[in-house]
């Protein structure tokens, strides 16, 4: 899949979510990268080979709306939500299935960034 087509699905995908919660994503980029590096996966807390052959295909890094006491006052940084193209098309999925996988993996991201948990995703079907 070309790039732009991936970003486009991406956008769509951010564009989903209810208006009460698009506008709490202030101060978090979304970047899309082709493959996680060796700093990412360790960061993502898991082993690579917990995520299968396809590997990592989403990272939040930042901290969640939930933990944010005083975050802001001194010009912080944005978090960053990476959403990794090649692990996703390496999953070969239909056409179909890889814009609902590139929706999945972008909601779940963005549920790390509103303060879920992985357990949390998982009951809402994110996981």
């Amino acid at each position: 899949m070309r790039r732009s087509e991936f970003e486009r699905l991406v956008v769509r995908a951010v564009r989903s979510v209810p208006p009460e919660i698009e506008q709490q994503l202030d101060n978090v980029a979304i970047v899309i990268e082709d493959w996680p590096d060796a700093e990412q996966m360790t960061i993502s807390g898991d082993d690579p080979n917990n995520h299968g052959p396809q590997g990592l295909l989403g990272l939040y890094q930042g901290i969640p709306l939930t933990d944010r006491d005083g975050y802001g006052t001194g010009g912080s940084l944005p978090d960053k939500i990476s959403i990794f193209q090649r692990p996703i098309e390496a999953l070969g999925l239909s056409r179909e299935a890889t814009i609902e996988e590139i929706r999945k993996t972008v909601l779940h991201e963005l549920g790390h960034h509103m303060g879920f948990s992985e357990r949390d995703l998982e009951h809402l079907g994110y996981q």
